[in-house]
Protein backbone atom coordinates (compact mmCIF):
# COMPACT_ATOMS: atom_id res chain seq x y z
CA UNK A 1 0.00 0.00 0.00
CA UNK A 2 1.38 3.80 -0.96
CA UNK A 3 1.51 5.94 2.06
CA UNK A 4 -1.09 8.33 0.51
CA UNK A 5 -3.42 5.29 -0.09
CA UNK A 6 -2.62 4.23 3.66
CA UNK A 7 -2.48 7.95 5.09
CA UNK A 8 -5.60 8.76 3.20
CA UNK A 9 -7.63 5.50 3.54
CA UNK A 10 -7.11 5.74 7.38
CA UNK A 11 -8.30 9.75 7.44
CA UNK A 12 -11.29 9.15 5.62
CA UNK A 13 -12.04 5.76 7.23
CA UNK A 14 -11.61 7.77 10.44
CA UNK A 15 -13.61 10.77 9.17
CA UNK A 16 -16.59 8.35 8.33
CA UNK A 17 -16.16 6.38 12.00
CA UNK A 18 -16.94 9.74 13.76
CA UNK A 19 -20.33 10.39 11.88
CA UNK A 20 -23.14 7.50 12.22
CA UNK A 21 -21.55 5.25 9.51
CA UNK A 22 -20.94 1.94 10.75
CA UNK A 23 -17.14 1.84 10.26
CA UNK A 24 -14.40 1.18 12.84
CA UNK A 25 -11.34 2.77 12.19
CA UNK A 26 -9.58 1.13 14.85
CA UNK A 27 -9.21 -1.80 12.68
CA UNK A 28 -7.23 0.07 9.75
CA UNK A 29 -4.98 2.09 12.31
CA UNK A 30 -4.25 -1.91 13.71
CA UNK A 31 -2.69 -2.73 10.60
CA UNK A 32 -1.20 0.06 9.73
CA UNK A 33 1.23 0.04 13.20
CA UNK A 34 1.64 -4.17 13.03
CA UNK A 35 3.18 -3.26 9.46
CA UNK A 36 5.84 -0.94 10.69
CA UNK A 37 6.34 1.07 7.42
CA UNK A 38 4.58 4.00 8.68
CA UNK A 39 5.60 6.98 10.95
CA UNK A 40 3.14 5.99 14.31
CA UNK A 41 3.08 9.41 14.86
CA UNK A 42 1.73 10.11 11.90
CA UNK A 43 -0.86 7.51 12.09
CA UNK A 44 -2.00 8.82 15.62
CA UNK A 45 -2.20 12.33 13.92
CA UNK A 46 -3.93 11.54 10.80
CA UNK A 47 -6.64 9.41 12.63
CA UNK A 48 -6.86 11.78 15.50
CA UNK A 49 -7.77 14.42 12.11
CA UNK A 50 -9.73 12.67 10.60
CA UNK A 51 -11.87 11.65 13.44
CA UNK A 52 -12.36 15.22 14.39
CA UNK A 53 -13.07 16.38 11.62
CA UNK A 54 -15.90 13.57 11.29
CA UNK A 55 -16.95 14.92 14.54
CA UNK A 56 -17.50 18.56 12.93
CA UNK A 57 -19.36 17.20 10.77
CA UNK A 58 -22.18 15.71 13.40
CA UNK A 59 -21.62 19.40 15.17
CA UNK A 60 -23.13 20.99 11.64
CA UNK A 61 -25.70 18.93 11.96
CA UNK A 62 -26.66 19.35 15.02
CA UNK A 63 -26.81 22.69 14.29
CA UNK A 64 -29.24 22.02 11.42
CA UNK A 65 -30.86 19.03 13.17
CA UNK A 66 -34.40 20.47 13.87
CA UNK A 67 -34.50 20.85 9.72
CA UNK A 68 -34.08 16.87 9.51
CA UNK A 69 -34.62 15.05 12.43
CA UNK A 70 -38.00 13.92 11.56
CA UNK A 71 -36.93 12.48 8.26
CA UNK A 72 -36.86 8.89 7.68
CA UNK A 73 -33.43 8.69 6.88
CA UNK A 74 -32.27 10.81 10.09
CA UNK A 75 -29.05 8.43 11.62
CA UNK A 76 -30.19 9.20 15.17
CA UNK A 77 -33.57 8.43 17.03
CA UNK A 78 -35.47 10.70 19.02
CA UNK A 79 -34.45 8.62 22.06
CA UNK A 80 -30.59 9.00 21.47
CA UNK A 81 -30.99 13.04 20.23
CA UNK A 82 -33.14 13.54 23.91
CA UNK A 83 -30.82 11.21 26.18
CA UNK A 84 -27.48 12.90 24.21
CA UNK A 85 -29.10 16.39 25.17
CA UNK A 86 -29.69 15.68 28.47
CA UNK A 87 -26.00 14.31 29.43
CA UNK A 88 -25.30 17.81 27.35
CA UNK A 89 -27.11 19.62 29.30
CA UNK A 90 -26.13 18.41 32.70
CA UNK A 91 -22.38 18.14 32.01
CA UNK A 92 -22.27 20.72 29.23
CA UNK A 93 -18.98 21.17 27.16
CA UNK A 94 -16.90 18.65 29.40
CA UNK A 95 -19.17 15.48 28.04
CA UNK A 96 -17.71 16.01 24.75
CA UNK A 97 -14.46 14.85 26.35
CA UNK A 98 -16.50 11.48 26.00
CA UNK A 99 -16.79 11.94 22.33
CA UNK A 100 -14.77 8.83 22.05
CA UNK A 101 -16.90 6.65 23.42
CA UNK A 102 -19.16 4.08 21.33
CA UNK A 103 -23.15 4.56 21.62
CA UNK A 104 -22.57 7.84 23.28
CA UNK A 105 -19.72 9.78 21.51
CA UNK A 106 -22.00 10.47 18.25
CA UNK A 107 -25.13 11.65 19.41
CA UNK A 108 -22.72 13.80 21.97
CA UNK A 109 -21.34 15.29 18.87
CA UNK A 110 -24.71 16.05 17.50
CA UNK A 111 -26.15 17.59 20.81
CA UNK A 112 -22.98 20.06 21.16
CA UNK A 113 -24.57 21.79 17.08
CA UNK A 114 -27.78 21.38 18.56
CA UNK A 115 -27.38 23.32 22.09
CA UNK A 116 -24.87 25.74 19.77
CA UNK A 117 -21.94 25.09 21.90
CA UNK A 118 -18.81 27.48 20.06
CA UNK A 119 -17.15 25.59 17.52
CA UNK A 120 -13.25 26.23 18.84
CA UNK A 121 -14.57 24.75 22.08
CA UNK A 122 -16.03 21.75 20.62
CA UNK A 123 -12.70 21.22 18.75
CA UNK A 124 -10.63 21.60 20.93
CA UNK A 125 -12.32 18.99 23.46
CA UNK A 126 -12.82 16.43 20.73
CA UNK A 127 -9.91 16.28 19.65
CA UNK A 128 -8.33 16.02 23.19
CA UNK A 129 -10.85 13.23 23.19
CA UNK A 130 -10.25 11.61 20.34
CA UNK A 131 -6.43 11.75 19.95
CA UNK A 132 -5.85 10.14 23.57
CA UNK A 133 -8.43 7.16 22.38
CA UNK A 134 -6.15 6.66 19.58
CA UNK A 135 -2.78 7.14 21.69
CA UNK A 136 -4.12 4.67 23.89
CA UNK A 137 -5.24 1.67 21.42
CA UNK A 138 -1.74 2.49 19.94
CA UNK A 139 -0.01 1.73 23.19
CA UNK A 140 -2.23 -1.09 23.80
CA UNK A 141 -1.42 -2.24 20.15
CA UNK A 142 2.51 -1.87 20.50
CA UNK A 143 2.57 -3.00 24.16
CA UNK A 144 3.46 -0.46 26.09
CA UNK A 145 1.10 -0.63 28.60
Amino acid sequence: MSFIGAYGGLFLISLGAATFLPIQSEFLLTGLLLKTDYSVVALVLVASLGNTLGSVINWVIGLQIEKFKDKKWFPATPEQLDRASRWYQRYGYWSLLLSWAPFIGDPLTLAAGLMREPLWVFVILVAIAKTLRYVIVTALILGVF
